[in-house]
C-alpha cells in the first residue's frame, strides 16, 4: 500500500506548516531573488548564517538546514539547472526532486513541499519542469512504498497549479 500523497496548492511556500519546504536556491545557498529570497527573507538572519557553513551546494544536489522563523521546520535547499534545452538539464532537475525527497526520509520527515524548482529566472518550461516533479515524486513513493509522507506542490499562481493538476489527473 502506498503511503504517499501528491496535492497541489496555489499559495505562498513561506507559509506553509510542514516539516519540510523545498528552496529553489543558488549553488551558493546564501539567498537570491525569487522563492530563495522569500524564504530567506521569512526565515531570518540564521537560515543565512547556517547556509553559510554548507559551503554551497551542487546542481542537482540538496542540503538541509533548520527553518528558524519559517512555519515549516526545515528547509531542504536544492540548486535547479539553468534551462539550456540539453537531455541534462532533465537529469539534474530530476536529481534535485529525488535528492530532496531522500533528505526528507533520511531526516523523518512526513511533510514537505516543492515550488516549481528551476521555472523562474533559470527558464525551464514550466509544463516540462511539472512533467518532471511529478514522475520525479510519483517514482519516489512507489520506490518507498512503506514511507508515510504528504507531498505539496505549491505554485505562486493558478497557470502552474493547473499544470500540476492535469499532469495528476
Amino acid at each position: 500500500m502506498q503511503k504517499g500523497t501528491i496535492e497541489v496548492k496555489q499559495g505562498d511556500i513561506t507559509k506553509l506548516d510542514v516539516d519540510a519546504i523545498v528552496n529553489a536556491a543558488n549553488r551558493s545557498l546564501l539567498g537570491g531573488g525569487g522563492v530563495d529570497g522569500a524564504i530567506h527573507r521569512a526565515a531570518g538572519p540564521a537560515l543565512l548564517e547556517e547556509c553559510r557553513m554548507l559551503h554551497g551546494c551542487e546542481t542537482g544536489e540538496a542540503k538541509i538546514t533548520k527553518g528558524y522563523k519559517l512555519p515549516a521546520r526545515h528547509v531542504i535547499h536544492t540548486v535547479g539547472p539553468v534551462y539550456s534545452g540539453k537531455s541534462k538539464d532533465s537529469e539534474l532537475l530530476r536529481n534535485c526532486y529525488y535528492n530532496s525527497m531522500e533528505l526528507a526520509k533520511e531526516n523523518d520527515l512526513h511533510s514537505i513541499a516543492f515550488p516549481a524548482i528551476s521555472t523562474g529566472v533559470y527558464g525551464y518550461p514550466k509544463r516540462d519542469a511539472a512533467e518532471i516533479a511529478v514522475k520525479t515524486l510519483q517514482d519516489w513513493i512507489t520506490e518507498n512504498q512503506g514511507y508515510e509522507i504528504r507531498i505539496i506542490l505549491i505554485g505562486f499562481d493558478e497557470g502552474t497549479c493547473a499544470i500540476y493538476r492535469d499532469l495528476l489527473g
